[in-house]
């Protein structure tokens, strides 16, 4: 399991280099599946991966000039401080159990699980049906609007450990008219800024810092050859087929957390 644990490290890697992010969907279920963590500790681990491999895939983008650091900024001061609120203020102060239907315990592990599962849900519709362009309003920047957009994507990544590209890229392009190839650039800088101060501003629980840097390490290795292989593949095509394989994993977490618990 753990080697299939490793293994999907790099598909994290290679379909975030390929088409510009998605892959740290996967961290937490595997973290919670293939290597037993539980859900707080898979979303703090999830977190510095999702974290490192986004600088590196946000160094790339500055070099080729597709960073917008002032959008950057403006986007991630509001998310980042969501984020820790989160991490510091929030998830260790939930009560376990957090409440019961009926009999049923709803356990602080289980709700975690549940609500990545559901954006799992979302970002994977997305994926699939997302072939649409998303277009310009060529409006005025819409600034209120993207401090609410930043704290809720903050919101949604200190409770999950999950990136939230999917809602950054459109909030830049719509709202403050941002080519898309700036967009995803941009939205990995936020994404990188978000995860590692997350990580350092969570509970801290023990880590095997051996095993979280080879973890890591591979999923970097895999994204530097996923920006290569995006030369030839075309990303587009992919992005359906990976959404289908999210929606089948969320599918799955859901039934076995909720019916099998």
């Amino acid at each position: 399991m753990e080697i299939l644990g490793y293994f999907f490290a790099l598909i994290i890697g290679l379909i975030m280099g390929i088409i510009g992010g998605g892959g740290s969907i996967l961290g937490v279920p595997i973290f919670v599946y293939l290597f037993d963590m539980n859900a707080l500790t898979a979303t703090t681990l999830s977190l510095f991966v999702v974290g490192v491999a986004s600088a590196v895939g946000a160094t790339g983008n500055a070099k080729q000039g597709n960073v917008d650091f002032k959008t950057a900024l403006l986007f991630g001061i509001p998310s980042v401080l969501s984020v820790i609120f989160v991490r510091k203020i929030i998830l260790p102060h939930l009560p376990d159990p957090l409440f019961s239907i009926g009999t049923f315990p709803i356990e602080k592990n289980l709700f975690i699980l549940v609500l990545f599962a559901a954006l799992m849900l979302i970002s994977s519709i997305k994926m699939i049906v997302g072939n649409q362009k998303i277009e310009t309003t060529n409006q005025s920047p819409h600034y209120p609007m993207l401090v609410t957009q930043g704290i809720a994507v903050g919101m949604i990544t200190g409770m999950i450990g999950a990136g939230g590209g999917f809602l950054i890229v459109p909030a830049l392009v719509m709202l403050l008219n941002l080519e898309m190839k700036k967009a995803i650039g941009t939205s990995m800088m936020i994404i990188s800024m978000n995860s590692l101060l997350g990580f350092l501003s969570s509970q801290k629980t023990e880590i095997n810092w051996q095993f979280l840097l080879i973890f890591t390490s591979i999923a970097v290795i895999g994204m530097l050859i996923g920006i290569q292989l995006a030369k030839k593949i075309d990303g587009k095509k992919l992005k359906p087929i990976f959404g289908w394989f999210v929606l089948m994993m969320g599918i799955y977490i859901i039934i076995k957390e909720v019916f099998f618990h």
